[in-house]
């Protein structure tokens, strides 16, 4: 075994890893430090973990995420390395196909090395907890037998990517190549043209009340997020406790936390998408070398870029390779580079298109907020912790019981000109590059005259970063509720003041505000027939709420359909529509069709279509017109079916079962209600976006707030908890939120894990309190779990005199495998404050090679040190004396050690200084097979313990 050279420092006090206790609410008894947990439900299966630290509880919740989700984290996982199509199949390839392109793992993993050692081993932590569950998950999931997969295991930048891979899409960067098509076909002046929620976007709506509007005195948040409806469901229905927070609230599966929406007694949180514009696509000018590379045109001229190909594994088909190019803006994801050296550069029918995305670029995904959230007790804390949140961009709504709020938009959105927020820019042109920092980001006090904060997607709050926003009618609609004490403005109501259960009627709201252009163009139609003339009639009598028994809103929708395809066969649209539809050319991947079809973007833009600027007035009143003949001479005299006989939700499944189409339940609402079902508009009368969850966080009582999810608290087919919420999302009703121990259920006993992956959930064989530097505690090196960390640690420059400099990954587990397996020598992972800061290693001198250069005496004991990297800026003074204090500590806590024993490289100097500082003796050299080393003893009696 070779020796270890004492060097490094480590970084200051902001970058400890400790978590710092800031109470619990109602701090329950429970496992302390070994990992250990409890796992309680309530009558609906929602799990309730609680455990004795911050990272046994992380452990916990990765453990329950696997052991209720296992399908959906195996999903998460291949889809984040875009190996899906695996076990999926043909259709899986796209998405395949961009994740890899867009190097979302690679990114995740540079994240994930950026993060605060104390972040990064709480992420470990739930990584360690998934590991651990996902047999037993697996075990219970059918999907696994369908498919034939075995689960994979997580590394500690899964949850990272798990996280981009679900939100890369959310700023809708492929709408930049919309409006590119358009103001390609029908001119600069009309890019903008469709701007409004599009297929592609996920909005939300949220609102807060003040104290002066609720019956207790004490603010109200409340929302839903409108995401894509998949099963399971993209929310986890959560409670977090131990002795530091006692948190409720919607966890993404496979991330830890409670990031969007959470309650932690004394403050609560919730989030709508800001709508703004961070992501860009820059238009590339790429070649082939004689060697096979690539070259990409910058502003400085020709250079090399990054070039590496993938297959792609595909079920029941061949293996797809992929080409992996990158240039200085970012990864390629849109076109090929031609394989011969002379191709042209630049065709016009093949666009080659750059990603450019904060992540990528930074390297922080803004995972270190994630637990200050579950730590905040007050709106300042949570605003402090906001501040260094990256994706996605969000509006933020917070209450604390003080009636303390907070509204504001938090996330990294890059300075650079506006065109880039528009369009498809030049690569090669300096001008579109990305200036250092970030925009400042908007922040507005809760209007004091109403009480109350709403945040809908809106062009509001946000304006200033983004370019295409949702419709104002959701939130402009809540507002109106709002302003009425119930039972004045919302119906079936009773109050006033506001309640938490009252909330449930504003979730629900139906009033379609955007179907009032055609409804007028409809009312001065000219010359309709007698059967239109009693459609209009009927749709004029019509109170514009999309309910589920309204055959009035089906009869709408169907006229909306026509008028849609009306004008997608108007002369003025025909450049983008029919056989020119953006959405048939192949110079753009199949992924990126729901932003490139014309006909689902007449539909959500038809209110501005109706309005200005594409038809005049006397030629829109004829295409309505004509839309209303038709529909009424299609219409029979059974009527159309009631709204919610056709207006079911279509969900997303990563393996699509046998469920028919009419078992999923109908819904009332609409794109432009409250209640955001929203279908496609010409296209389909289903909807696959809509509440991805209901919230109600009361700040009087925690235990009236409210929630529900569209299926069930389990993922596993079969579960009782599976889908046994679906009644009540359907129809609008919530769950209460269950928080007193007593009235849950305990279904598993403590679960102790006494062994992990996690360096920091370890028994510790040695624990001190180094004062102003923190706890150190010495855990036994796991060979197999810390194979990654260690081969970081003893193959970099600093580490030479450590003598694996050349050693893979594999070869330094074996080695510690090896000193795993003597009783004369062991090795421990040296943490402070649970964070790894050296290797410490110990052994009898007189059965290690180095017992042959000197005479042993009886109590003599070895030890060898190697010091973590620094990370971040700065360092703390002392810290390997420091460390150092520890060690010696636990080497003479043994009295039969009588002497401690080093053997640095001779050539060492920093080394022999610092041990000589310390109080030990230098002795001779020796020669050692691997180099020259110089002893050093250091006595009981030299420190005064005799």
């Amino acid at each position: 075994m070779t020796t270890a050279g004492v060097d490094g420092e480590r970084p200051g006090p902001g970058m400890s890893g400790r978590f710092e206790g800031v109470g619990g609410i109602g701090e329950p008894e429970g496992p302390e430090r070994s990992g250990a947990f409890e796992v309680f439900r309530d009558d609906r299966g929602i799990p309730h973990l609680r455990a004795g630290s911050a990272l046994a509880l992380a452990r916990a919740q990765g453990h329950n995420a696997a052991v209720d989700r296992a399908w959906q984290l195996e999903t998460e996982r291949h889809r984040l390395l875009g190996t899906t199509a695996a076990h999926l199949g043909a259709e899986a390839v796209d998405w395949d196909r961009f994740a890899r392109r867009a190097r979302l793992a690679d990114t995740a993993r540079r994240c994930y090395e950026r993060l605060a050692p104390g972040t990064a081993a709480w992420v470990r932590a739930y990584v360690d907890g998934v590991n651990a569950g996902l047999p037993e998950g697996a075990s219970r999931a059918p999907e696994f037998t369908a498919t034939g997969l075995v689960p994979g295991r997580w590394e500690p930048w899964t949850p990272l990517g798990v996280w981009l891979s679900t939100h890369i899409l959310f700023a809708g960067f492929p709408t930049k190549l919309w409006r590119e098509e358009v103001a390609r076909r029908l001119g600069d002046d009309r890019a903008t043209l469709f701007a409004t929620d599009g297929p592609g976007t996920s909005g939300s709506n949220g609102w807060l009340l003040t104290g002066a509007r609720t019956a207790t005195g004490a603010p109200v948040v409340a929302g839903d997020p409108h995401r894509f409806i998949e099963d399971p469901g993209v929310y986890q229905q959560l409670r977090l406790a131990c002795p530091e927070f006692d948190v409720v609230g919607l966890a993404v599966p496979g991330v830890p936390g409670i990031a969007h929406f959470g309650h932690a007694g004394g403050v609560a949180w919730a989030i709508t998408n800001a709508m703004a514009d961070y992501q860009d696509l820059y238009r590339e000018q790429l070649r082939r070398t004689a060697d096979g590379g690539v070259e990409a045109l910058g502003p400085d001229g020709w250079y090399r870029a990054h070039a590496h190909t993938e297959t792609i594994e595909v079920a029941g088909g061949e293996p797809e390779p992929v080409e992996v190019v990158e240039t200085d803006r970012g990864p390629v994801i849109i076109g090929e580079v031609p394989d011969a050296p002379d191709a042209p550069d630049v065709r016009d029918d093949a666009p080659l298109i750059s990603l450019r995305y904060p992540p990528r670029v930074t390297g922080d995904l803004g995972f270190g907020v994630l637990p200050a959230l579950l730590r905040a007790r007050t709106v300042e804390d949570l605003d402090t912790a906001l501040d260094g949140w990256v994706e996605p961009v969000n509006v933020v709504l917070a209450a604390d019981t003080t009636g303390a709020t907070l509204h504001r938009v938090a996330g990294h959105v890059p300075v650079r000109p506006y065109e880039n927020r528009l369009r498809v820019v030049p690569a090669h042109d300096p001008a579109y590059a990305w200036r250092e920092g970030a925009e400042p980001t908007p922040r507005t006090e809760v209007d004091a005259a109403t009480g109350t904060a709403v945040m809908a997607n809106e062009r509001g709050l946000a304006a200033p970063l983004g370019i295409e926003f949702a419709p104002p009618h959701r939130a402009a609609r809540i507002r109106e509720l709002l302003a009425a004490p119930p039972g004045a403005g919302a119906r079936e109501v009773t109050g006033p003041p506001w309640s938490a259960a009252d909330m449930a009627v504003v979730h629900t709201d139906t009033r379609l505000a955007s179907s009032r252009q055609l409804l007028s163009l409809l009312a001065w139609a000219p010359d309709l027939d007698p059967a239109a003339e009693r459609l209009r009639d009927r749709l004029l009598r019509w109170d514009r709420h999309m309910d589920a028994d309204s055959t009035d809103a089906t009869l709408y929708s169907r006229l909306r359909a026509d008028v849609v395809h009306r004008l997608a066969g108007h002369p003025a649209l025909r450049p983008v529509t029919g056989e020119a539809d953006p959405w048939r050319s192949s110079a753009y991947p199949p992924l990126f069709r729901p932003w490139l079809a014309a006909v689902p973007r007449i539909g959500y833009a038809l209110e501005t279509l109706l309005t200005v600027g594409l038809l005049p007035y006397e030629e829109r009143l004829a295409l309505v017109a004509a839309s209303a003949e038709a529909v009424a001479a299609a219409h029979t005299e059974d009527g159309p079916a009631p709204w919610g006989e056709v207006h079911r939700v279509a969900p997303w499944q990563a393996l699509p079962d046998a469920t028919p189409e009419e078992v999923w339940p109908g819904l009332a609402g609409d794109h432009d209600c409250v209640l955001s079902t929203s279908s496609v508009p010409g296209v389909t009368d289903l909807f696959a976006r809509g509440p991805a969850a209901r919230y109600v966080w009361d700040l009087a009582r925690r235990e009236d707030s409210l929630w529900v999810v569209p299926f069930g608290a389990s993922g596993v087919p079969g579960s009782p908890h599976h889908r046994d919420q679906t009644d009540l999302w359907a129809s609008g009703r919530l769950a209460p939120v269950t928080t007193d121990w007593n009235l849950l259920h305990r279904t598993e006993e403590t679960i102790s894990m006494t062994t992990t992956t996690v360096p920091a959930l370890r028994p510790a064989v040695y624990e001190q309190k180094v004062e102003g530097f923190g706890v150190v505690r010495l855990v036994p090196v796991d060979p197999a779990a810390d194979e990654e960390l260690l081969h970081g640690w003893v193959t970099q420059e600093r580490a030479r005199f450590w003598g694996m400099a050349d050693h893979t990954a594999e070869q330094v587990r074996e080695i510690y495998e090896f000193v795993d397996s003597l009783p004369t020598h062991h090795a421990y992972l040296a943490l402070r404050d649970g964070v790894p800061a050296a290797l410490f290693q110990t052994y009898e001198p007189d059965a290690d090679p180095v017992g042959e250069c000197y005479d042993v005496r009886p109590g003599d004991f070895g030890i060898h040190l190697l010091i973590a990297p620094a990370e971040g800026e700065g360092a703390v003074k002392g810290y390997t004396d420091s460390l150092l204090t520890a060690f010696i500590g636990y080497v003479f806590s043994d009295p039969a050690h009588l002497r401690v024993v080093v053997e640095p490289d001779a050539r060492n100097e920093k080394a022999l200084a610092r041990m000589v500082r310390v109080g030990f003796e230098l002795g001779p050299e020796i020669r050692k097979p691997e180099k020259t080393a110089r002893l050093a003893f250091l006595t009981r009696e030299a420190l005064g313990l005799a």
